[in-house]
């Protein structure tokens, strides 16, 4: 059942379940074809993705899940969230699904998340659509450490346990034109993590340098990704991922297009959805 707060124009789906060790994840499997996967990172979910959902469904089966303690999944307080188990559940679910040519397309945390996946089963991924993220250790870069140090601290911790604020002031931060966080869009990013419901949001931020040998472990084996990397569409109004990691990405895949969003900030398939959708559609990575 979808809970009353959420608009069904906004977002007019009726996620399916599935059953994983520490509870239940929801996800978005609408339309039929190759398979669209989109993978959502912190303080968001599959809400994230709807546009995309509405116009590639036409022609592609889109999955969009929720990770465990976002969205519609069940957000158990005994799990412990940490990145590399959100990877074991993405795995499990898209496994369960016997998927083929898959497009994956991510951002935030979805990156390394999804891209686990892309590395343990190139076999099975076609193409790749990178938005603002990124895949290597970051405990060298002091911007990181600072962030890390400070959201994924007690007083960090704190302030998103008691006032929801990664989803509250972060999430305003990120956004490029603060003018498209409307109310209502800002509802559903608050109201997917209610009151004593917020510990996936709050072990992220610490993860960023906690998980520093997993991403190294990762990022040694980007070669797997060789020639799947279609698309960087980039919101250069990030300030969480900035041109240098954009640059990065670029340098790592020197075969893909690179699309720049001059007012857009960290959240680009919300941020200015049709313009990806016209990208993606222009490149014909989804055919």
């Amino acid at each position: 059942m979808i809970p009353a707060w959420i608009n069904t124009e906004e977002y007019p789906f009726i996620p399916k379940k599935f059953a994983q060790p520490m509870g239940t994840m929801r996800y978005v499997d609408v339309g039929s074809g190759d398979p669209f996967v989109m993978v959502h990172g912190n303080p968001s979910w599959s809400f994230e993705f709807r546009a995309l959902i509405k116009h590639f469904a036409q022609t592609h089966r889109c999955i969009a899940p929720d990770h465990i303690g976002f969205g519609l999944s069940d957000k158990p307080a005994d799990w412990t969230y940490l990145p590399q188990q959100h990877a074991e559940n993405l795995e499990r679910l898209l496994e369960s699904l016997n998927l083929h040519n898959i497009t994956l397309i991510f951002d935030d945390w979805g990156g390394p998340i999804a891209l686990s996946y892309a590395i343990k089963h190139p076999e099975k991924v076609k193409n790749i659509i990178v938005t603002n993220t990124w895949l290597w250790p970051v405990n060298d870069d002091w911007y990181y450490r600072a962030f890390s140090g400070f959201m994924g601290g007690p007083i960090g911790r704190w302030l998103i346990r008691r006032y929801n604020f990664f989803a509250w002031s972060v999430v305003k931060v990120a956004y490029g034109d603060k003018s498209k966080l409307t109310p209502e869009v800002h509802r559903h990013f608050l109201q997917a993590l209610p009151e004593g419901q917020r510990k996936g949001s709050y072990v992220f931020p610490k993860q960023i340098i906690g998980a520093t040998d997993w991403l190294a472990g990762l990022w040694n084996q980007r070669q797997k990704l060789d020639g799947k990397v279609k698309l960087i569409a980039w919101g250069m109004k990030d300030i969480a991922f900035r041109e240098k990691e954009m640059r990065r990405w670029a340098a790592a895949f020197p075969t893909a297009v690179v699309v720049r969003y001059s007012n857009a900030g960290h959240f680009v398939a919300e941020e200015e959805a049709a313009a990806l959708i016209n990208h993606i559609t222009q490149l014909k990575v989804l055919e």
